[in-house]
């Protein structure tokens, strides 16, 4: 049986067309990498969200987020894997709406804040190396639902 909070992550689901723009790390700037991403259920207990970057003249990369719940805490929680071997832990929140992951790690803060919409998600990576004191942005990300979904 699907926990009623993690259902609520089903508009989620489907195939998506993802672009990476803003990022300070690519030049020229201005310059967009394109992508895909995979959101499917994994039983009835976890969503994995699979995202492929690159193509054309851009480096191949692939992230994987698996989310889940912790019903004693409340909340939502995620776990992170690239292909660079980085592995993350992430508190997250999500009404519909809006979507963030947060993580407040020895080695630097970081979040994701998206605003959620059936066809369209937009959202933005952002760094902090001073506990949280200042923000910068890594990069943009959009998603948008593939016309085959």
């Amino acid at each position: 049986m699907r926990n009623t909070e993690l259902a609520r992550l089903d508009g989620l689901v489907g195939q998506w067309v993802l672009t990476m723009s803003d990022a300070w790390f690519l030049q020229p700037p201005g310059t967009e990498v394109p992508g895909t991403t995979t959101v499917e259920w994994l039983g009835e207990a976890f969503v994995v969200v699979r995202s492929r970057f690159g193509g054309d003249e851009h480096e191949h990369s692939e992230m994987t987020l698996v989310l889940g719940r912790s019903d004693p805490d409340d909340a939502y929680v995620a776990l992170y894997h690239d292909d660079r071997g980085v592995c993350r832990a992430f508190s997250m929140t999500f009404d519909g709406e809006h979507w963030t992951l947060t993580r407040e790690d020895p080695d630097f803060h970081q979040r994701w804040i998206a605003d959620v919409g059936p066809e369209m998600i937009r959202g933005r990576w952002e760094a902090s190396e001073d506990a949280g004191a200042t923000w910068r942005k890594d990069f943009d990300l959009t998603f948008r639902r593939a016309a085959d979904t």
